[in-house]
């Protein structure tokens, strides 16, 4: 009997347990079938988050809703909303005097491609939960994206340049020409410099900065003052040892004369140290004059005509003093290979002294009198010469406002101290510049010896703005051979202001 009891209880515990183990069994069998459906359904979300053809749900781009569209379409909204909310320039103050920055001049413009394809691949790395996890994240919070600004640098420095050497009360350093048998020195002026990198930050932030509608930003400056006069640093530029000029014909090869200059250095110290803040100092220059010139070398030493250019003057007798002026000082100057001239250094401080007269300049954007008044039409009509004779430009500025006498684009303003015209002679033989005002025309040629094939130059221009208030003009170096086109590079994107 007691054997029977045992038996009939372990069947009884044996029971109890197999009824748990299956328990558990299907448990587990429901928790596989469970995480199984699980799977399935986010692969197949995820299928479908990889193979959409449209931006997710809850993406912006600089604020602008992109969802559910195409990456075309999305670059289409974005383009047409930036145009209709930006402003196409940014204004510039100092001093109540207005500068125009257009957006054009700098290149600005917003990669708004890799902003659009960035929204488009959001949620689409590759990895099942990764993606899952962030289109989520982004439906529930949304996420925008912003778009980066492209720009040129170069041209954004060189457009502060400008504004600087405009700047009414700038900075200007200690500079000398020479007037006859004298050297002038010129004391420096203490003035205002431009914080360049915090203004292009301002100007950055303005164009990125869509809805934008700050009437303007002022101009960042500091206060500059000049460098101590280097007397030695221009006696090292002003001295020159005589020579006589002359030239051979195999090879043909030029060598230009050159005046014996030189000037007291002690002189010149001691009148600066008597009187430091004087406006300038005059001292005498010790001549030694060749016994041979170019010019007796004759136009056979330059035998062929690299470049020309003729404008028309209006003969306003004060204005046309002041053009043949200029044009004298440069007439018969001769360039040696490598050599850079200048037009300021060249033709001189425009003064009362000097001879020349009142007439109308462009100052502060404004047309008013001025002594000199002209001489910019003498180096605009130099500057076109230079461009056909093939020459290599090293600084060259625009007018505030179109000149009468060039096309837009094709004008190089000077202004004493600050604006200058300079090129070099990157050719291989020296040359002449010959220069000349009469019956209403004011011409500029270039002499010289022609390569072995010498390219056609000229400087065409192309209008790419124009509004009531500014004008944006592009100029190109063209460069043809026997009429044909060979290449077209653009070197200048040039601002005008209305009147």
């Amino acid at each position: 009997m007691p054997d029977f009891e045992l038996f009939e209880g372990n069947v009884k515990k044996t029971l109890k347990m197999f009824r748990h183990d299956n328990t558990i069994l299907i448990f587990a069998i429901l928790l596989i079938v469970v995480i199984g459906l699980l799977f399935l359904a986010g692969f197949i979300f995820y299928n479908k988050i990889e193979n959409n053809d449209v931006i997710q749900q809850g993406v912006y781009i600089k604020g602008i809703d992109v969802s559910g569209l195409s990456v075309d379409d999305a670059k289409i909204l974005i383009s047409n909303e930036l145009k209709s909310r930006m402003n196409d320039h940014i204004v510039l103050t100092y001093n109540d005097i207005e500068y125009y920055v257009e957006i054009e001049q700098i290149e600005a413009r917003f990669d708004i491609d890799s902003a659009v394809e960035y929204a488009f691949n959001l949620s689409k790395k590759g990895k099942m939960f990764d993606d899952i996890t962030q289109y989520i994240s982004i439906l529930l919070t949304n996420v925008n994206i912003d778009l980066d600004l492209i720009y040129n640098d170069d041209s954004l420095t060189r457009y502060i340049e400008e504004i600087q050497a405009l700047l009414p009360d700038q900075l200007s350093q200690a500079s000398y020409y020479i007037e006859d048998d004298k050297l002038i020195v010129t004391n420096g002026n203490y003035g205002a410099e431009i914080d360049t990198m915090k203004l292009k930050n301002s100007i950055l932030y303005a164009i990125q900065d869509i809805s934008y509608n700050t009437k303007s930003i002022d101009i960042p400056t500091t206060i500059k003052y000049p460098d101590p006069i280097n007397v030695l640093a221009i006696h090292n530029e002003v001295y020159k040892k005589v020579s006589n000029a002359y030239f051979t014909k195999n090879p043909y090869a030029v060598f230009a004369e050159k005046i014996g200059v030189d000037f007291s250095v002690n002189e010149l110290m001691n009148k600066i140290s008597n009187d430091s803040n004087a406006e300038e100092y005059v001292t005498d220059l010790i001549y030694t004059y060749p016994e041979v010139t170019v010019q007796d070398l004759g136009q056979e030493a330059f035998p062929n005509l690299l470049g020309s250019y003729s404008t028309k003057y209006v003969n306003n007798p004060d204005r046309t003093t002041n053009l043949r002026l200029a044009s004298n000082k440069i007439d018969g100057f001769v360039l040696m290979p490598g050599e850079t001239f200048s037009y300021n250094q060249t033709v001189g401080k425009r003064t009362i002294s000097a001879g020349y007269k009142n007439a109308a300049i462009y100052e502060n954007g404004e047309v008013t009198d001025g002594v000199g008044g002209g001489v910019c039409q003498i180096s605009s009509t130099l500057y076109n010469a230079v461009i056909a004779a093939d020459l290599e430009i090293m600084e060259r500025h625009n007018h505030s406002f179109v000149s009468t006498y060039v096309p837009a684009g094709q004008d190089a303003t000077v202004a004493w101290g600050s604006l200058d015209f300079k090129f070099r002679n990157n050719r291989d033989y020296p040359i002449k510049i010959s220069t000349s005002v009469s019956g209403g025309i004011a011409s500029a040629k270039i002499y010289g010896l022609s390569r072995e094939v010498e390219y056609e130059q000229k400087l065409e221009t192309r209008t790419i703005k124009n509004t009531s208030k500014s004008l944006v003009v592009e100029s190109y170096r063209v460069l043809s051979l026997n009429g044909r086109e060979i290449s077209r590079r653009r070197i200048y994107t040039d601002t005008y202001k209305k009147h």
